[in-house]
């Protein structure tokens, strides 16, 4: 019986929020271990030349890229003008998925006059439609900002879509019998019960907005990240291409960092989301 009650005194103390919280933030620190690694690979068999550099330049040489484009300021305009296209196409693209994702969630009727259409669009590859879209729009800035929205907009509208459907119809009769109207049902159930699957979708929406931004700024264009990475092409600066490739990968991590502070907030309620579950 002492042993018994040792272990369930053991266990219960391994699921104590202090316990927990040493846990998350070990994990975290853990899951940059393999990237520091990585790094300091890259580096040494780039020092010693065992990688040339006119194929993957050092860490250390593309540092010095970065700071030499910061100091001229041509890092932080680039950087501003891709952050801004960005922003928009998602604002737009969100708006709209969220929108019709609610609606044709709501409504059998919606869902029978939109939903088809919109998968078939979405079926088609994103690159064939680059055509359309110059011939519609031109080579400017509404043509980039609207291959964005496009991008962003599948994410959202079917994992809004998908998060209303899979709200337990139980719910729906619970608060039907204890008299709550359509607004709390809405608030209370609806958008709690849908809240994983919509910001599942605004992650995937955030990753496909910087792909579509990439090709966006193939385009005819003088400025952005992308424009940035053609032009090193052309001189065959891989300095600079890696550089914008590391810039994707840091804003995509900040970007993913936001999703999550975002499922803290608004699924602390959760137990796979809530404080507790956070790694």
């Amino acid at each position: 019986m002492a042993e018994l009650t040792s272990t369930r005194n053991s266990y219960v103390a391994s699921r104590s929020p202090s316990t927990r919280i040493s846990k998350n933030v070990a994990y975290r620190w853990l899951s940059w271990t393999i990237p520091a690694i990585v790094v300091l690979l890259w580096e040494t068999a780039a020092r010693f030349g065992l990688i040339a550099p006119q194929v993957l330049p050092a860490p250390s040489r593309v540092f010095e890229t970065a700071v030499t484009l910061a100091r001229n300021g041509d890092l932080f305009v680039h950087l501003g003008v891709s952050l801004l296209r960005a922003a928009a196409g998602f604002a737009i693209g969100a708006t709209i998925g969220l929108a019709l994702g609610i609606a044709v969630g709501f409504s059998p009727l919606t869902q029978a006059l939109l939903d088809r259409p919109i998968q078939m669009v979405r079926a088609i590859p994103f690159l064939a439609m680059l055509p359309l879209v110059i011939v519609w729009f031109g080579v400017g800035e509404v043509a980039k900002i609207f291959l964005v929205a496009l991008a962003v907009f599948f994410p959202i509208y079917v994992n809004t879509m998908l998060g209303i459907r899979q709200i337990d119809p139980k719910l729906m009769e619970l608060a039907a019998v204890i008299g709550l109207n359509r607004g709390a049902i809405v608030r209370r159930i609806i958008v709690p019960g849908a809240m994983p699957s919509i910001l599942t979708g605004v992650r995937y929406a955030l990753a496909h907005a910087w792909l579509a931004l990439v090709i966006a700024e193939t385009l005819a264009t003088t400025k952005g990240i992308g424009f940035l990475a053609m032009d090193a092409r052309e001189f065959l600066d891989t300095n600079v291409i890696v550089l914008t490739m590391i810039i994707y990968a840091v804003i995509g991590v900040v970007a993913d960092a936001l999703v999550r502070v975002l499922e803290a907030r608004f699924l602390s309620w959760h137990a796979n989301y809530g404080t507790g579950a956070r790694k």
